[in-house]
């Protein structure tokens, strides 16, 4: 049966499955052949365009030689995957990489429309890989483990370079820009880079400086990604969970911090000119 793409687990479902294929080297028709259905049947499960069958997520699993708690985690998540409303993901990883993660690329590759709001760190879409290390440090990540995570992130921000890429917004406190993660040199090159990627079409950073006072940003750092085809989705993250929302009860609120953020932020050249000048006091110093 034919579905619209519609819930936040499906698309994650969809997304894991996919990946699973992938990693095991197997193509759709291979793939099918396998587990008795047709390659058709494999693209509609992988587009989310198909009601889940549990028997056939099941089926996959076994050809992709997924087992232990690997398997039960998919399963679950196919249990619930005609749920709306928050899909939490309570700190699990895979090779120091949040499980959750994948589905997040998969809509980010997707969307049409991506919006960034951060009140501490710089955006990650925007981030340098100097940038990155310096704030994994923060939180004690091994060299190893960090490193992983620099490479996914790069893999991340892809989307906003491709053909036919998103219209990516980001909002920035200029708290971000003021606090030297990692020292002087990676906040000179971080910012500079923020300017380069102003240049293209498809990106717009917008500061929110300190004498506009309170603001929405300062409740929560939030993803509003939005679809040609598909509900928006936002995405929260904490420290050691995170989670997507789909309910369009629960969406509606992101949507008027974003129009509300665009009145007290800068406009995009009064960003760069901050940008810019925030820079050059880093290499002065």
């Amino acid at each position: 049966m034919s579905r619209k793409r519609g819930m936040v687990r499906a698309r994650g479902l969809a997304a894991e499955l996919k990946e699973l294929r992938d990693n095991s080297g197997l193509s759709t028709r291979e793939a099918a052949a396998r587990v008795g259905v047709s390659s058709a049947t494999i693209n509609r499960i992988e587009n989310a365009h198909k009601a889940v069958d549990l028997t056939e997520v099941s089926a996959l699993l076994v050809a992709y030689g997924v087992t232990g708690n690997e398997r039960v985690r998919i399963l679950e998540l196919a249990r619930e995957a005609e749920q709306r409303g928050r899909w939490l993901d309570s700190g699990s990883e895979y090779q120091g990489v949040p499980k959750q993660l994948t589905a997040l690329m998969s809509f980010e590759a997707e969307a049409t429309a991506i919006t960034m709001v951060n009140l501490l760190v710089i955006p990650g879409m925007l981030q340098t890989h100097d940038y990155t290390r310096a704030m994994l440090a923060c939180f004690d990540v091994p060299q190893r483990e960090s490193e992983q995570r620099v490479i996914v992130r790069s893999g991340r921000q892809v989307a906003l370079t491709k053909p036919r890429p998103p219209m990516f917004t980001a909002f920035i406190d200029e708290a971000a820009l003021r606090r030297p993660m990692g020292g002087p040199r990676v906040m000179a090159e971080q910012l500079r880079h923020i300017v380069h990627m102003t240049r293209r079409p498809n990106v717009d950073v917008r500061v929110i400086p300190f004498d506009r006072g309170g603001h929405w940003g300062i409740i929560s750092p939030f993803v509003l990604l939005e679809f040609a085809k598909a509900d928006p989705i936002v995405h929260l993250e904490h420290i050691r969970s995170s989670a997507l929302l789909d309910e369009p009860e629960d969406v509606a609120p992101y949507h008027t911090a974003k129009a509300r953020l665009a009145v007290a932020a800068l406009g995009p050249a009064e960003s760069e000119d901050l940008l810019l000048r925030v820079s050059a006091e880093y290499d002065e110093r």
